[in-house]
């Protein structure tokens, strides 16, 4: 498995968990307003019933943000090489290596810090299209492209 696969599959299974657990969460709420709604009456339990409604639907969404995100992920050539910086490249710098992806946690495989960058970001932005040797100037910090991949 090459490296950018290894990155791939890490963030993979990342959101994966992630899924599954505000899933997991998510029925939960759902099962304890059903049984919330069998056992009590009154401005109490119409109070506790709305916020456990709020909740599942703050809930619906993050689901639906890391859904994007992982199919994101999934759309992504880990085998392609790129020349000039697009999605699914991983750009070694003189700082960091930046993959970029989505707004995902940073990782660590191989001793490798790896930061994931959104294309739509202000540095994911300022990246796509550059080449070995190009620079990108964010908040007064200079980066400079030493490899793409």
């Amino acid at each position: 498995m090459t490296f950018k696969q290894k990155i791939k599959s890490h963030y993979q299974n990342l959101l994966s968990e992630k899924i599954n657990e505000l899933r997991f969460m998510i029925s939960d709420l759902a099962q304890d307003a059903q049984n919330d709604a069998k056992g009590s009456a009154g401005d109490k339990h119409e109070t506790a019933l709305s916020m456990m409604h709020l909740e599942q639907e703050k809930l619906n969404q993050k689901l639906a943000e890391i859904i994007g995100q992982k199919n994101s992920v999934d759309k992504i050539d880990a085998d392609a090489i790129h020349a000039k910086v697009a999605l699914g490249s991983m750009v070694q710098t003189n700082e960091m290596l930046f993959y970029i992806s989505g707004a995902l946690p940073k990782i660590t495989i191989d001793n490798k810090t790896i930061i994931a960058v959104s294309p739509e970001s202000p540095l994911g932005s300022q990246l796509l299209g550059k080449r070995p040797g190009d620079e990108v100037l964010i908040n007064s910090n200079r980066f400079e492209i030493k490899t793409i991949e």
